[in-house]
């Protein structure tokens, strides 16, 4: 589930290298791993034109093509510059392929039946340009099937970033453990089918690197999610108030509750100003709903202790009042959204302030609502990826940070971070954040620890979104919930 950056990447080749496996065997490894995947998906004895780059990648280019040749398929090789310039086990994979080589920039495409692209990998560290950026452009002009080596050509490994342009492949393989670059956009879409080839690199350097980012999959957090107990009962799995807002705004508020009482939470509780009672009682049968006006109101309701979280934000109103409400319950597990976040545009050092009393809080804005409450934060919304913006945003507010999109990033304050990979893309729907957030919530009132939560509200989210299926809309998600549940408890060992 580990993800390393193309730095650290380069430290556990060094380690496995230091540790007496020389760098030619892992390249010859690589090679044999993309030749492999190549003959999955060419046809039998098809024409496959290797594109090699000037470093490493390109080497790992020169072996899979010794391979693919040696299997019967009609191989060309063309390298990108001069073989004299290539270094190290690079040139000594170059040696070995008995073939001709053509000048890349100008080596015809016609004809292909499928390209490797061995041009550049994770390291890649500036635009492409002139000639690279030329032959990158003719791959994806041509719509042939590419298949890339480590990362499509273009492509920033710890970012994702385009890189002045990048060759979009139909499967990418790469070695011992992913990049960030591989799950955030547009990386991700750019990359394809990803396989992950085992070349020998030893396990134990991750103990020497201690990575500190994570694909957002059930083996990250699954030993702490919160199995219900044959001697449990609900008033153990927490009690949650969604706080809503005004009469003409309550369906976002009413979509985090039945969310959060179908993840989990023991007991759930709207609380609402008087006009909006009718509406919420009238919608909702095992959501309880009881009258708050404002702030005073609702520190009168939590005067109850049993009251151990709160989702603020989906239905409350942007203003003043939802700032009161929120300093009425920051001593509480706090999910914080939408209208609350809204709330403290541009004034960040304020809400971080506030949450310092709260047990354990997780904020959940899209780019958008990141935008705003940071706001003027140049340090911030200038941060080279998503992964890192979601990072410093954490580390700035104080708590685990969950910011939105088809690349969700999850970071808490020291550092860790997991990218989800498995939202659909029409969980883009009007109220699935309202959904998402009733999640977290469910999740922190059975106890599981912020950073946890929020990975597994993710997942979750994203599962039952394909599990509901094209042309879902919000309230799908919540029913959804229940065969994915099905299945995590299956899988956790639990009994279903």
């Amino acid at each position: 589930m580990e993800l390393l950056t193309p730095q650290e990447m380069g430290r556990a080749d060094a380690f496995t290298i230091a540790a007496g496996i020389p760098g030619e065997v892992l390249m010859e490894r690589a090679g044999l791993a993309v030749a492999r995947l190549t003959a999955r998906v060419a046809r039998v004895g098809g024409h496959v034109l290797v594109l090699c780059g000037p470093g490493n990648n390109g080497g790992d280019g020169f072996v899979a093509a010794r391979h693919l040749a040696g299997a019967g398929y009609r191989v060309r090789v063309a390298l990108l510059g001069r073989a004299a310039a290539l270094r190290g086990d690079a040139a000594l994979m170059a040696g070995r392929w008995q073939g001709p080589v053509e000048d890349a920039a100008g080596a015809a495409l016609d004809g292909a039946d499928l390209i490797v692209d061995a041009l550049f990998g994770a390291g890649l560290a500036r635009d492409l340009d002139g000639a690279a950026r030329a032959l990158v452009e003719r791959v994806n002009a041509s719509g042939l099937p590419v298949l890339a080596v480590d990362l499509p050509s273009g492509i920033d490994g710890a970012s994702g970033a385009v890189r002045g342009a990048a060759i979009g492949a139909r499967w990418s393989v790469t070695f011992f453990r992913p990049k960030p670059g591989h799950l955030l956009l547009p990386g991700r879409v750019h990359g394809g089918e990803l396989t992950v080839a085992d070349i020998g690199i030893l396990p134990t350097a991750l103990d020497v690197i201690a990575p500190r980012a994570f694909e957002n999959i059930p083996d990250l957090w699954g030993g702490a999610f919160p199995v219900p107990r044959t001697e449990g009962h609900k008033y153990a799995r927490g009690h949650l108030v969604a706080v809503s807002g005004p009469a003409y705004a309550t369906g976002a508020t009413r979509l985090a509750a039945r969310a959060a009482l179908r993840a989990g939470a023991g007991l759930v509780t709207v609380a609402c100003p008087q006009a909006a009672l009718a509406i919420h009682a009238s919608n909702l049968s095992a959501v309880m709903v009881r009258p708050v006006e404002d702030a005073p109101g609702l520190a009168r309701l939590l005067a109850d202790q049993r009251l151990s979280t709160l989702v603020l934000g989906p239905g409350l109103g942007v203003g003043q009042g939802a700032r009161d409400r929120l300093a009425a319950c920051a001593d509480r597990r706090l999910v914080l959204d939408a209208d609350l976040i809204t709330s403290f545009k541009g004034d960040v050092d304020t809400l971080a302030g506030m949450l310092r009393g709260s047990p354990a809080a997780v904020a959940t804005p899209h780019d958008g609502e990141f935008a705003r409450l940071f706001e003027g934060c140049r340090d911030i919304l200038d941060a080279p990826s998503k992964l890192e913006r979601a990072r410093a945003g954490a580390a700035r507010l104080g708590i685990t940070l969950l910011l939105k999109g088809a690349d969700t990033v999850v970071t808490a304050p020291d550092g860790r971070a997991a990218i989800a990979a498995n939202a659909p893309p029409w969980l883009a729907t009007a109220g699935a954040g309202d959904v998402l957030a009733g999640i977290v919530g469910a999740l922190l009132a059975q106890g599981m620890a912020p950073f946890e939560a929020a990975c597994a509200a993710v997942w979750l989210h994203g599962e039952a979104a394909r599990e509901a299926g094209p042309g879902l809309v919000a309230d799908d998600l919540v029913d959804a919930l229940r065969p994915v549940y099905r299945r995590l408890f299956a899988a956790l060992g639990a009994p279903v």
